[in-house]
């Protein structure tokens, strides 16, 4: 049995838990036919990927992992005509990469976990935040009869900074001592591909227009060993029941008769329902 693990890497609310359980779901019910297929959990809390799983089911939103609450599940998968490998799946709360672009700095612990070959990076398709233009805000101020100041100065923090500029930082950190491995396989996951598919975009052209940066960075500024691929996965369907409100989305959701094909996963112009073919690929499978 061959060893192989998965970083996870995504900013706070990018949709890692939600595809956590999932795919917990997917592999355990065996509702569908998948490229992977379960064979046991090896290490980490059962109880927690029950607890995740048994919220997705019933069209609730997940709980905000915190930075003292983070798994380790390690899980036994098996690709058909293949010996099963050991994925390592880190649910990891986001602030832990967020503090990495903030604070410029990574635990031992997180440090391990991007000692792979394999990634997947997470990018909420529905919480991006673009960049500011003064001609912009200088309109909306007109349109809403306020006052704009040219000459005002807005206090800046590293939180402000684009969705994109992150997120090439830190893929800039995974190609930089102490972090470069060398070639990896990477998969940007769009998450929430429910909110834009009405757009009839495909992932890669949705990326290239929302994140030119990062785009352009997958084609010029990674490692031409590295190979890389963009999916557009909607892990939940629609909107979910928070806490404190109910969505119109969540009841019909609730009502599939079969859970594991509320997920759309989309690449190279195909869609399925198979949430492991991202694992597969990066995994090498």
């Amino acid at each position: 049995m061959s060893g192989k693990s998965l970083a996870v890497l995504g900013l706070p609310g990018s949709g890692k838990t939600t595809f956590l359980a999932a795919l917990w779901h997917v592999v355990t019910e065996r509702e569908i036919d998948v490229k992977l297929k379960f064979v046991t959990l090896r290490a980490g809390n059962s109880a927690h990927l029950v607890k995740i799983a048994e919220r997705w089911r019933q069209a609730k939103s997940q709980e905000r992992t915190a930075t003292d609450g983070d798994q380790l599940v390690s899980m036994s998968l098996k690709a058909e005509n293949r010996d099963p490998d050991v994925v390592v799946f880190p649910d990891l709360a986001g602030e832990s990469f967020r503090d990495m672009w903030e604070e410029r700095q990574c635990t031992m612990e997180l440090a391990t976990h991007f000692g792979s070959e394999g990634i997947l990076l997470f990018v909420h398709a529905d919480k991006i935040n673009a960049p500011g233009w003064v001609a912009d805000l200088k309109q909306q101020c007109e349109v809403l009869g306020l006052n704009y100041d040219p000459d005002g100065v807005v206090p800046w923090n590293p939180r402000l900074a684009p969705t994109q500029v992150q997120l090439v930082d830190l893929l800039q950190m995974l190609q930089s001592e102490p972090l470069d491995i060398g070639p990896r396989r990477l998969a940007i996951i769009l998450s929430a591909w429910d909110k834009v598919r009405a757009e009839r975009r495909s992932p890669e052209d949705y990326l290239k227009q929302e994140l030119p940066l990062l785009f352009q960075f997958l084609n010029y500024g990674l490692d031409t060993e590295w190979s890389w691929r963009i999916y557009g996965v909607s892990a939940q369907g629609g909107d979910y029941d928070g806490d404190k409100k109910t969505s119109p989305d969540a009841e019909p959701l609730r009502n599939i008769d079969c859970p594991s094909k509320r997920i759309a996963v989309v690449y190279g112009g195909e869609e399925s329902h198979d949430l492991t073919d991202p694992l597969c690929w990066v995994l090498g499978s």
